[in-house]
């Protein structure tokens, strides 16, 4: 089953100043979700927001809003990222010690789970969860910070993602250095979910819907 292709701006980049204005603003660019990196400055090194802000920008926006927690014991924030308004929560796979019970939680809360793998992460320990998990994601730099350059050999590690998913209707995720160049590589190894931050927030606003459009492809 194919999935449309969607691109998910990554608001880590965005105008911490003015977040709500800025997620309007890729909106009404053509932005199909909202990317929301949770960081707890212990399973990376950055910190980012956490529910509170998350609850606060759902107030003004009725975009898809796709959490990504780079958090250690993700468990104890599922709850909280539900209540703020996640449609779907990504966990990773190296964060969870029992990632079948994390994973049934997220979906006993009606979010789409999601698993997420760093670079030196086999994608065959995705095959035993694969049937409870709506995505997966291929970090395709290492995880905790903005503005790095998208790892070439992920694009093998895409591909084997793909052959893994075959017919299910799973989004294949793809999040690290994702820009013009780099997104036609992802999406001929089979993503159809593609996060970028400053390839679309390092612009002015008003050349937004160009960036997403170039991304998409």
């Amino acid at each position: 089953m194919s999935l449309q292709r969607t691109i998910a701006p990554s608001i880590l980049a965005a105008n911490f100043a003015d977040l709500a204005a800025d997620i309007k603003s890729v909106e009404n660019a053509g932005a199909d979700w909202v990317h929301l990196d949770v960081m707890d400055g212990r399973f990376v090194p950055n910190l980012s927001f956490g529910a509170p802000v998350i609850a606060s920008l759902r107030k003004s926006s009725s975009s898809y809003f796709d959490a990504h927690l780079m958090v250690e014991n993700p468990d104890n924030l599922i709850e909280d990222m539900k209540q703020a308004g996640c449609d779907g929560i990504t966990v990773h796979l190296e964060a969870c010690t029992h990632l079948d019970r994390t994973v049934s939680v997220i979906n006993e809360h009606d979010c789409c789970a999601g698993v997420a793998i760093n670079p030196h992460t086999p994608v065959d320990n995705l095959k035993h969860i694969i049937d409870k998990i709506g995505l997966i994601l291929i970090m395709t730099v290492n995880p905790g910070f903005g503005g790095q350059r998208f790892i070439p050999s992920m694009v093998e590690k895409i591909q084997q993602a793909r052959e893994l998913i075959a017919d299910r209707p799973i989004h294949l995720q793809v999040d690290g250095g994702i820009t013009q160049e780099t997104a036609p590589l992802a999406i001929a190894a089979g993503a159809n979910n593609l996060v970028a931050g400053s390839a679309i927030f390092g612009a002015d606003p008003t050349d937004y819907a160009l960036r997403i459009a170039a991304i998409r492809g």
